[in-house]
C-alpha cells in the first residue's frame, strides 16, 4: 500500500487549487502557536506545483508564520500558567518547553532565528519568548529572518528542483516518508 504516494498526489493536487494561497497563509499562523504539522508540507508542493509563484508563497509562509509567532508570544506573556501550561503538560511538549527555556537563557534573542532548523517546533519557542517576556522587537525581527530563511529555501530546493524535482520526490516518496516515520519514532523515544 502506496500511503505516501497517495498523500503527495492529494497535497500537490490541492496546491493547484485556487485558494491554496489563503490555506498556506492560516497554515503557517497555526503552526506558529498550536498546529502540528510544518509549513513545509504545503509550502514544497505548492512551489512544485506553481514554480513561477514559489518566491510569492514562501513570502506568505514567512509573513503568516511571524503573525502567529507574535500570536503565540502574546499568548506565552498572558496565559501561560493558566491556559497552556496544563496543555503543553498533556502533549508531552514539557521537555522541550524546559530544552527551549534554557537556549533562551544561553543565546537570548538567537534562540528565535535558529528555531526555524531546529527540530523543535516553533510554536515552542514563540510561546516560550512571551513567557520569558524576551523583547518584543528582537523577536520579530529574529522571527521574520530565521522563518524566511528556512521557507525561502524550501522554495528555491522546489523552484530549482522544477519537474525532475517533482518526478523524483514521487518516485522516493515512500522510502522518504517511512524514513520520516523512524526518524520521529526515533526521536520521540530518544526524548521521552
Amino acid at each position: 500500500m502506496k500511503i505516501f504516494q497517495l498523500c503527495y498526489d492529494k497535497a500537490l493536487q490541492w496546491s493547484r487549487h485556487k485558494n491554496a494561497p489563503y490555506f498556506l497563509g492560516g497554515m503557517s499562523v497555526a503552526e506558529s502557536v498550536i498546529f502540528p504539522i510544518p509549513v513545509d508540507v504545503m509550502l514544497a508542493p505548492m512551489a512544485l506545483a506553481n514554480p513561477e509563484k514559489a518566491w510569492r508563497f514562501a513570502l506568505i509562509a514567512s509573513i503568516g508564520s511571524v503573525i502567529g509567532g507574535i500570536f503565540g508570544y502574546f499568548l506565552g506573556m498572558y496565559a501561560f500558567e493558566g491556559l497552556l501550561q496544563p496543555w503543553i503538560i498533556e502533549l508531552g511538549y514539557q521537555t522541550r518547553l524546559d530544552t527551549a527555556i534554557e537556549w533562551f537563557s544561553e543565546y537570548g534573542v538567537w534562540v528565535v532565528f535558529l528555531a526555524g532548523f531546529s527540530p523543535i517546533p516553533y510554536k515552542v519557542f514563540t510561546i516560550s519568548a512571551g513567557f520569558l517576556q524576551l523583547a518584543i522587537i528582537p523577536f520579530i525581527l529574529a522571527s521574520l529572518v530565521g522563518r524566511s530563511m528556512r521557507f525561502f529555501l524550501v522554495a528555491a530546493l522546489m523552484y530549482w528542483g522544477g519537474a525532475d524535482m517533482e518526478y523524483r520526490l514521487r518516485k522516493h516518496i515512500e522510502t522518504i516518508g517511512w524514513a520520516v516515520v523512524i526518524i520521529i519514532a526515533a526521536l520521540y523515544f530518544y526524548f521521552r
